[in-house]
Parts: C-alpha cells; structure tokens; sequence
C-alpha cells in the first residue's frame, strides 16, 4: 500500500530561472545532480518540452540552459517535497556564486606591423616564434580492462580535486568526476562511452555551452590512457607562441612545464575550463583566428590590446619589450614584497587581511602575505553532513593557529543559502528572509555547538567573532547574550574574546551612534551592502547595481566618520583597483580581499 500511494501520489514542482551569465554549465550541474542523487524520489527536469533526468550530468547538461532560461523542475515519490525544496536552495545558491566571467577590456595599441584581433583571455606580452599543436597517438599494450579505466579515472578526478582543494578551480575536476560517472553508468565498453560523448558533445553545439565539448574529450582521454592509448606532445627547447585549435582543460598543467610564452586559440570560449585555467595559470592567451600565422613566424602577442602583430618593426619590438619588462617588474615586486607592510605615499600603514573559507586557503593567504584573517567564512564546515562538535573544534583551532588577529563569522546559511539537513521554509524573496544571524532564532542549537567549538578552540587567543546580517541593535545584543549564555553553560571564560557584525543591512547606517556603544569593531560587506542599498537582487539576470557608485561611498563615508570602534571592510569592493584610492582617501586602514589578490592590493596601496 505504502509502495502504491507513493508511486501514485502527485507530483510537486517548480520553476527555476538561470540567472548566472555562464549560463547552468558543467560545475553547477554537476553539484546540482549530485545533490539530486542522494535523494530516492524521481526527479526531472524539463525545458522546452524536453524532460531529461536530473540525476544525470550529462542528460541535464544537454538542455543547454543560459541565463534567463525557465526549467521545471519535477519530484514524485519518497520525500519528493524535501528534494524540491533542497534543490531549489542549492540552485539558487549556484547562480548567486557564479561569477560572470567577462570580456576583457582592450588596451588602445598602435603598431606598425599587421594584426590579427582576437579576444582576451589573459593579459600579457610575449615575443616568440609561434608553434603549432599536433599530438602523436601511441598504442601501448595494456592488460586493464574497460571497467578499471573507467574506475581508474574517477579515481584520479578526485585525488585531483582534493589535491587542489584551496585552488577556487578545483571544482573543474570535481565537474569532471561527475560528468564521467553519469556518462560511464551502463557503459561496458570503450566504444559504448564513445559514442555517449559524441552524442553528449553533439548536444552542446551553437550554445552557450559550446565551450564545454573539450570536457567530455578530456575525460574520454583519461579513460583512453589507462588502456594504454598514449598522446604524446613535443614542445620547443626554447620560448615559443602556441597555436592550436583548442586545448584540453588537463594539457594546461602540462603546458606550463614547457617554455611556452603565450597560447592562441583558435575555438574556444572566455568561458570554457580550458581558458580559466590558462587565466590561473598566467599565460598571456588570445583566442583569434590562427590561419594566416605560419609555423616559426615570429610574432608580438599583446594580450592586453587583444591582438597579435606580425612582421613587427623594430619600433613594435621595443614597445612590447619595455610592456612586458613593466608586466614583469609588477609582479616580481608584488610578490617579492607580499610580505612587507601596505604603506601608502604618505606613510600611512594599511593593514591587508585574507577572506578565508577553509584551513587551506587560510595557509594559501599565510603564504602570500596576509597580516590576518578578516573573514573566516565558517560555511565549508556545514555542507553534506553536520559537523560534529570535535571536527568543527580542530578546524578552527588548525587555522587559530596561523595568525594572530581572526575574525570568524558565524554561520551565515539559510535562504539563498541551503544545508540539506536543517528546515528552512520556502520563501518569496530569500535575499530578505531567514539568513544570517537569524538563524539563532530558528535553529539555536546549531549556532550553540558552533560557538562552543569556536570558544574551545579559541583558548588563551583573542579572537574576534563577527554576526552577519544585523540590522538592529537589539539583534545584536540578544545574540551576544546568547553567546555569552553558552560559554556560562560549559563553563568558559570568553573575556578575552571581541565581538562585533557585519554591516550590511542598510539600517545598521541610521543606528552607528547606538550600536557603538556595544559593538566591539565593524566589518563591511560590501556585496550585500550594495545589494540592499539598490533593492537589487545580486542574481538578478537583468539589474545590475554599480559597485562603485558614489551612493556606496558616501554609505562607507558614513560609517567611517560615525564609528568609534575599528572598521574594516571584507567585500570585493577591497580588492578593486579602482576602489582602493577612494576607499583609503574615506580613511579606510583595514581590507580583507582573497588570498591571491594580497600582493597586488599590498602594490596598489603603495601607489596611494
């Protein structure tokens, strides 16, 4: 009977709009199938009368969702409501942390020789002469069969991830992984997983998603390897410019072993996981029309005007020499000074912390020169399965450990942002619902173990703990009793310990005087904080709100000249070139960016 109702029973669903300009490509669908997968019910998604399985990577994949696409999505069975509500959560989650990877804007150029236009993927200068890809294929005998390849490769896919964990990119292998089990389910043969990829890639073509072809080849490849099918590439001895067709997103470690100077492709996208990772790799790379470019021609490539010159005068030659000499000086000294004090002309010191989101990326920031942790985002502990008392209590104390001024922000989930085994009901607007420090109102007991594993973890150290989105003194004041009617249950002693919120909620601007009086340092966060001040829903597909507008300065004006206790700022806003003047012009002497962006935020500021 119980089998009969829920086979029978009505299906629930909902719609769901993309709003991310890259489109629902291969990460997010990828931790969305996942997601999926772990739930018994029957879920489905349907776009354009097409309905695939949404358990499935490549079947939801081959819808070739983009932005402003409406999907329904369809549960029945076995918990069918929680499934639809998770996801629903986790997807929107997806879009607002999608960043829009956009066109680079082109230096003016003037040179004598010809040029060949193409569009940016990373900046930069090299001279060389060009080499053309070609790959020799080698058939080794091998005695694995099609089954451990493909095990094999799975395998691999995930040390990898793990391996790059704190690289933002790692989630490409993660994709991967998934993409090649949902291709490999029911595959016995090479051939059988041949085909899927043919007919998988064939389904991406004149989309968005286009790019993401050179995914289904690269995993294809992988598997090839293990049975003994060998792609052998040769490279230079010396400095040269690469011209291929496309590259696969595993050649591009390779590639950077070599004496490689630049890369020109010719079919890709800004958006495929071939060019984030030339991007993170720092190769000057342009994708351009390669036609006319013969084989050891000596060419300029000047990534930062977008083009390629050829038969370069020797006027041409000394002004992208003396480019790339400044390009080079740049990041030399960034990086050789990472760890010297931010002062600007002036002589006015200005303190550099690191946003961090878990142990290692806080080591990456130790690494590249961070004074602290302005914003330790405590969410990476809160994912798949809660976090027990003792896991979240070594996590924190492994990053204490590291510096010696930390900010900890308290969860901030709910809403826009979901956690598979906590309640939350669905709401119109999640952007104005249940999130942040709310939760303490609607699930205290995970805030308590959480503010208990930070007191033990924390010991003699005075670390700063931050409330994210406050909006009224009371609420901070009726969150702080709470944490200091936890430490009295254990019998702990926090005297030592700062706290302080997230200003981002517009109406904590009306309230500085009052929450001085109580607060012990303020941290703005500018993302929600211009958000809020422009009514625009940051994953809104059409509005976009001006990150550097002046209402947003005169908001951090504000806060400067009213408050009387310490006030760093923790959004991107802190890492934007073109902020940094004004932001420190205002009085600002603490920013917190991510990792990477330390030693350039340090030379910007000494430029001040």
């Amino acid at each position: 009977m119980f089998l009969f109702k829920n086979l029978f029973s009505k299906p629930l669903s909902v719609q769901l709009t993309v709003t991310s300009h890259n489109g629902f490509h291969l990460r997010p669908v990828a931790q969305f199938a996942s997601l999926a997968k772990s739930f018994s019910c029957q879920l489905t998604a349907t776009f354009n009368n097409k309905s695939v399985d949404t358990k499935s990577v490549n079947t939801l994949l081959s819808l070739s969702l983009e932005k402003g696409d409406t999907f329904t999505l369809v549960a029945q069975g076995k918990k069918a409501d929680e499934a639809l509500e998770a996801l629903q959560r986790l997807f929107e989650t997806l879009m607002q942390n999608d960043k829009e990877i956009k066109q680079r804007e082109k230096a003016v150029y003037s040179y004598e020789g010809s040029v060949i236009e193409g569009e940016i993927i990373s900046e930069g200068i090299a001279i060389a002469p060009t080499y053309t890809y070609r790959t020799t294929e080698v058939q080794h005998q091998s005695e694995m069969d099609f089954s451990t390849a493909l095990s094999k490769s799975i395998e691999e896919l995930e040390t990898l991830y793990r391996n790059k964990e704190e690289d933002e990119n790692a989630a490409i292998y993660l994709a991967q992984k998934e993409l090649l089990l949902s291709l490999g389910t029911d595959c016995h043969t090479l051939r059988e997983l041949e085909e899927k990829v043919e007919e998988g890639s064939k389904n991406l073509i004149g989309t968005k998603l286009d790019a993401k072809k050179s995914d289904y080849q690269d995993i294809l490849q992988r598997v090839k390897k293990h049975l003994g099918l060998e792609i052998q590439v040769t490279f230079p001895d010396s400095p040269f410019i690469l011209l291929c067709e496309d590259l696969l997103p595993s050649e591009i470690d390779h590639l950077q072993q070599t004496n490689v100077t630049g890369v020109v492709l010719k079919e890709t996208s800004i958006h495929s996981h071939t060019a984030i990772l030339l991007r993170a790799s720092g190769i000057s790379s342009l994708i351009a029309d390669t036609q006319n470019l013969s084989e050891g021609e000596s060419v300029i490539l000047d990534t930062h005007a977008g083009v390629i010159v050829q038969d370069p005068s020797a006027n041409d030659l000394q002004k992208a020499k003396e480019h790339r000499g400044k390009d080079h000086v740049q990041k030399v000294r960034a990086a050789e000074k990472r760890f010297e004090p931010a002062i600007t002309q002036k002589g006015r010191p200005i303190k550099v912390f690191a946003n961090a989101a878990d142990p290692n990326t806080a080591k990456t920031a130790k690494e590249e020169g961070a004074e602290g942790i302005g914003l330790l985002r405590s969410e990476f502990l809160f994912k798949d399965v809660k976090p027990s008392l003792e896991t979240q209590q070594k996590a924190y104390k492994e990053i204490f450990e590291l510096f010696d001024d930390i900010t900890v922000r308290t969860l901030d989930v709910g809403g826009d942002k979901s956690l598979p085994y906590i309640e939350i009901p669905a709401e119109e607007n999640p952007f104005l619902g249940v999130r942040g420090v709310r939760l303490f109102q609607t699930h205290p007991e995970l805030l308590e173990e959480q503010l208990h594993a930070i007191f033990l973890a924390a010991g003699d150290k005075p670390i700063k703990i931050m409330f994210p989105m406050i909006s009224s003194v009371e609420e901070f004041t009726q969150t702080k009793s709470f944490a200091q009617n936890v430490a009295r249950k254990y019998q702990l002693d926090i005297s030592h310990l700062q706290f302080g919120i997230m200003i981002e909620v517009p109406s904590v601007l009306f309230l500085l005087e009052s929450f001085n009086d109580v607060v012990d340092f303020y941290s703005i966060g500018t993302n929600d904080l211009t958000q809020y001040l422009f009514a625009i829903e940051r994953t809104h597909p059409l509005l976009k709100a001006d990150e550097l507008s002046p209402a947003l300065f005169s908001a951090i004006e504000t806060i400067l000249h009213t408050a009387t206790k310490p006030v760093s700022i923790c959004g991107e806003l802190a890492a934007n070139k073109d902020a940094i003047p004004q932001l420190l012009n205002l009085g600002m002497e603490t920013l917190s960016v991510s990792p990477k962006s330390i030693a350039q935020t340090k030379e910007e500021i000494r430029d001040v």
